[in-house]
């Protein structure tokens, strides 16, 4: 009997289950497959990039308090990552633009073929008309 016992308890400290497969901190396997040659792609891209105004803001207020603390190597730091986010927002607001821009250009082109259309049969109805008298 008492070998029972002891074999329930060892059983309770390392389970027997999955043993070939490392465990992180929390007792789940992760779901990394990192051998595979998988890319390793962002999931959700662009997830940080959605406040940059307000990173660029953070960033500069950062540098100004390291620069007031006489660290000027730490405020430069903080001066790049708001150079970085700036930029990312400049790339927004271009791409935003250049999508409105195609918008407005694919109206105005819709407009064009309508009124060349209607000056069309415009004319071709004058046309039918000199032809019938």
């Amino acid at each position: 009997m008492n070998n029972f016992k002891n074999n329930n308890r060892r059983s309770r400290f390392k389970p027997t289950g999955d043993r070939s497969f490392r465990r992180n901190g929390n007792g789940h396997k992760s779901n990394g497959d990192y051998n595979n040659g998988s890319s390793f792609k962002r999931r959700y891209p662009g997830k940080n990039n959605q406040n940059a105004a307000k990173l660029v803001e953070k960033y500069n207020d950062l540098a100004r308090e390291a620069l007031s603390n006489g660290d000027k190597i730490l405020s430069e730091n903080y001066l790049q990552h708001s150079e970085h986010f700036s930029r990312i927002l400049i790339s927004q607001e271009n791409s935003r633009n250049h999508s409105e821009n195609t918008a407005q250009n694919n109206q105005v082109g819709k407009i064009k073929v309508e009124t060349e259309n209607n000056v069309e049969t415009d004319n071709k109805e004058e046309l039918e008309e000199l032809r019938t008298k």
